[in-house]
């Protein structure tokens, strides 16, 4: 991956100019979650300088989050202060970073054009979450590796064809421009910049007192891909209902088409296309999720060892339980049960 130097960073005694973009409907930890990790490296820090952040929205107006909690900026993104004292060939801004959110998804034109005019003026320009829709409107990763949040990422290269989306990624650095996956992945690109501004001492200072991960094992993958979620019965409830919730109460019994169809008389013809039209899956694969949805379960809440949570989800073997993990879920069982 090639990186394209950007303009030359403010000078080292002066504190990093960071501005955070939010946005009507933006999700309340992408705007926090950074806020604090430079807030904490600016104390960790001193008395060398660290950063002097400021969050803006167009015209200065308070935002109201996802959830409801109205975030009021310090700034106008249309009148940001102290861009006009920048010397020459110095960046105006060390760091623009959008946040993400339902908003950023749909986000306003001004706003998006004048996240397109600051950028030149940005040392590195970032985006959290679903903010990587803002900087694609705005132009600015087209031909750049990006990633964004797990659950939007067919939407994005749906609307963004011209971007490579990595979309296990917890962050994507390409050049000067940086991309994260969802919400508290913004932390983890954060502590990346602070690491490379302030050194990894600082870094992991914040860390332990965040109590996050200085380097976060794995991607996003595992958060969206397992475990499945229970297919939803067709609107008028059909003759496999009943079976269907005798598959998921009864994992480890004979679960094959001929003992299914023995089980409702009905011809593995039959049953198949019942399947198919009530659950949307053909029987096997509705068993394999049904199987998967009880391993991730027990994993999640009981102590039984790998061996026996496969015996008890009729893997018949652990071997066979960390082949199904291993193409649904990415990680190995073992693995799932430290995360969740």
């Amino acid at each position: 991956m090639t990186t394209t130097p950007g303009p030359a960073a403010p000078v080292a005694d002066q504190p990093r100019s960071v501005v955070i973009v939010m946005l009507n409907d933006v999700q309340s930890l992408d705007v926090a979650g950074p806020l604090e990790v430079l807030t904490a490296a600016s104390r960790a820090a001193r008395p060398h300088p660290g950063y002097r952040v400021l969050t803006a929205s167009l015209d200065g107006r308070p935002v109201r989050s996802s959830s409801g909690l109205v975030l009021t900026p310090h700034a106008d993104l249309r009148a940001l202060p102290g861009l006009d004292r920048a010397r020459p060939g110095t960046a105006a801004l060390d760091l623009l970073l959008v946040a993400g959110g339902n908003g950023a998804r749909s986000a306003d034109a001004d706003l998006v054009a004048w996240v397109r005019k600051l950028a030149p003026r940005a040392q590195r320009v970032a985006s959290v979450c679903t903010g990587a829709f803002v900087l694609a409107e705005a132009g600015l990763l087209a031909g750049r590796a990006a990633t964004t949040h797990w659950a939007h990422c067919a939407e994005f290269s749906r609307r963004f064809p011209e971007v490579p989306l990595r979309p296990d990624a917890i962050f994507v650095r390409d050049g000067n421009v940086l991309t994260s996956g969802g919400v508290t992945a913004g932390v983890d690109l954060t502590l990346a910049l602070v690491a490379e501004d302030l050194g990894r001492d600082v870094a992991l200072t914040v860390a332990r007192h965040l109590l996050v991960d200085l380097r976060r094992p794995g991607g996003q993958a595992p958060f969206g891909t397992g475990p499945p979620p229970r297919r939803q019965p067709a609107a008028h409830a059909g003759p496999l209902a009943e079976l269907r919730q005798w598959i998921d109460d009864h994992p480890a019994a004979d679960l094959s088409v001929a003992a299914l169809a023995r089980r409702v008389s009905l011809s593995e013809r039959q049953l198949t296309r019942a399947f198919q039209t009530e659950a949307g899956a053909p029987p096997g694969r509705y068993v394999d999720e049904a199987r998967l949805r009880a391993a991730c379960r027990l994993l999640e809440e009981t102590s039984d060892g790998v061996e026996s949570v496969a015996r008890r989800c009729g893997y018949g073997s652990a071997e066979a339980m960390r082949r199904a993990f291993a193409r649904s879920v990415g990680i190995p069982p073992s693995e799932y049960r430290r995360r969740f």
